[in-house]
């Protein structure tokens, strides 16, 4: 089982002095196992918003050093900045990433409010998840006021902190704290350096909406409720905030977006809106920014949405995909986007420094295997081969959809190049895990066994490493039957020019098929479980049958197109 991570997106009231931004940095860095994937600073906000991730005890502490940090260099007294704040940390969310549950983020989310109340002497408040009132729960309503009206707003029975003391903390303010899913900070340029336009757009677009108004939406009488609050006009996008901001440093307005669940309102969509409502109000969208981190969902999902747009395949590697997001959405109009240190799953792989075969060099790849090491071996490398072939299918299709004259045929061709980039990823993901499994294998068999216990564990360890061993060249024979699909269809209908392609394609998925069916046999005569290695063995050898019908089908397709019969 994965070990469990958290993340933590804690929002520091400093955004200019770098001093103290380096210190808070140091603080999250102090705690060993805690990665802090990027560091997000805005002048004219004077704000900075940290990302780190890590097991959760680790990433409770590092957010406690940040914030203890934060209390002692950060005076609220002296603060000025265009975003919203409420104190010296203004909020820290922590946020389940894998192998962690919401319940689970709520209950350490407790555990550092109270410690950051007790030994701190901050006010603190719970929100989102985490929150114990329902007039808690959204951020903006605990901020409402902000740092200059908490003296009063603390002192109010509904507005007593959850933790620490009731009364005001004149040099830190008061601390956010809570469990929350995946957010999305995202502010869209806009081509004025007018707030109210601004605002007036970011009206339009966020859930809340804005005041309803009788007559004139400007200056008309506002609509009040039976309890005498303000009637509010839903806007376009579900689960989004957003308010009109003017950034003297880009000098032009934003409007400045959260996206508070990314499965309801996609960073495209949210895009899309504002460029639409601001060209209804005589404006031009110029590009937009990511504040802190994002999914590598997300922005795939922008990307095939762009793609779609121009009736391009969709079956190319992720990485050309989400620059093709970066470019529609001008992501990088204001800085250089780095996709290694803004999307979340490759921020975290480059953190954890894990070496993998499949992001080495073909040359070092094949040195590695023509080395004493007997890993990589016969497994990787027939991993490897399927996912050749399956690139080959792959190949075709796209310049399949791409080919002049076939505009019609653009989005059948595009299906096939994802069906085969999805193989030929799984199969990539395989050549690494086929050698842990080789690492796990060796290291069972290294374990004690000094008594019974010990040699009871030893056992069990050999024979689950084993049928892992079995396991996984077993996937890639499945896989390289799914891939064959790809290729056959390639040769009869995909680009003429490119049908030895597709059948160089399929031999590399035949080849691929009989290789690992070797390791499947060689893991299988050390299986206790009889039974079992008998039902992997059938399974082999009934894909081996049917692959190499398929293999034969297909060069019989591509002799016949290039003359050989």
């Amino acid at each position: 089982m994965n070990q469990p991570l958290l993340e933590c997106v804690p929002n520091f009231s400093e955004g200019r002095d770098t001093a103290i931004i380096k210190a808070i940095e140091e603080a999250i860095r102090s705690v060993e196992g805690v990665a802090l994937l990027d560091v997000d600073s805005g002048r004219d906000t004077n704000r900075t918003v940290m990302t780190f991730v890590g097991r959760p005890e680790q990433v409770c502490e590092a957010a406690f050093r940040a914030i203890a940090q934060a209390a002692e260099l950060i005076d609220m007294r002296r603060h000025q900045g265009a975003h919203p704040r409420i104190g010296a940390t203004d909020v820290c969310p922590l946020v389940p990433v894998s192998s962690i549950t919401m319940e689970e983020a709520v209950q350490w989310a407790h555990s550092l409010a109270r410690r950051v109340g007790e030994e701190l002497g901050i006010p603190v408040y719970l929100y989102e998840y985490a929150a114990t009132a329902p007039h808690r729960r959204n951020l903006a309503d605990i901020r409402a006021g902000e740092y200059e009206g908490l003296p009063q707003k603390i002192l109010k029975p509904e507005w007593k902190p959850d933790y620490g003391p009731v009364q005001f903390n004149a040099k830190s303010g008061a601390t956010v704290i809570g469990a929350r899913n995946f957010l999305i900070a995202y502010n869209v340029n806009l081509n004025t350096t007018s707030l109210r336009r601004a605002n007036a757009v970011a009206f339009d677009v966020r859930e809340k909406g804005r005041v309803k108004r009788i007559g004139d939406p400007l200056t008309g009488q506002i609509v009040y409720d039976d309890k005498g609050n303000p009637v509010y006009e839903p806007g376009l996008l579900k689960s989004v905030k957003a308010i009109g901001w003017y950034i003297p440093e880009y000098g032009c307005a934003q409007v400045s977006m959260n996206l508070t669940n990314p499965d309801v309102c996609d960073i495209h969509e949210a895009y899309e809106t504002v460029k639409m409502q601001a060209e209804k109000r005589g404006l031009r969208v110029t590009g937009s920014e990511l504040v802190g981190l994002i999914p590598k969902s997300s922005l795939l999902k922008a990307g095939r949405f762009y793609l779609k747009l121009q009736k391009r395949s969709l079956g190319v590697p992720d990485e050309e995909i989400i620059r093709m997001a970066v470019r529609s959405m001008g992501l990088d109009a204001l800085r250089p986007f780095e996709i290694e240190k803004k999307v979340i799953e490759y921020a975290v792989s480059a953190s954890q420094r894990k070496s993998h075969l499949v992001q080495s060099s073909v040359r070092k790849f094949v040195y590695e295997t023509a080395s004493e090491s007997p890993a990589p071996g016969g497994g990787s490398v027939a991993a490897l081969c399927g996912a050749l072939g399956a690139a080959l299918g792959t190949m075709v299709a796209n310049l399949s959809a791409h080919k002049r004259g076939w505009d019609d045929r653009w989005e059948h061709f595009s299906q096939w190049a994802e069906k085969g980039h999805l193989l030929l990823n799984e199969l990539l993901n395989l050549v690494d895990e086929d050698t842990e499994a080789f690492n796990q294998l060796r290291k069972a068999f290294q374990m004690p066994q000094s008594n019974e216990q010990e040699k009871a564990a030893r056992t069990q360890a050999i024979q689950e490493a084993t049928e892992k061993a079995a396991q996984v060249p077993l996937q890639v024979m499945r896989l390289a039957q799914q891939g064959l699909d790809v290729c056959e269809a390639m040769a009869r209908e995909g680009l003429p020019a490119s049908v030895s392609d597709a059948g160089c394609g399929a031999l590399a998925l035949e080849a691929a098929t009989l290789g690992a069916g070797l390791n499947v046999r060689i893991n299988c005569q050390n299986l206790a479980d009889k039974e079992l290695a008998q039902a992997l063995i059938q399974e082999a050898t009934s894909l081996e049958q049917k692959v190499k019908q398929k293999s034969a089908e297909v060069l019989q397709i591509v002799y016949s197109k290039i003359g050989l019969i």
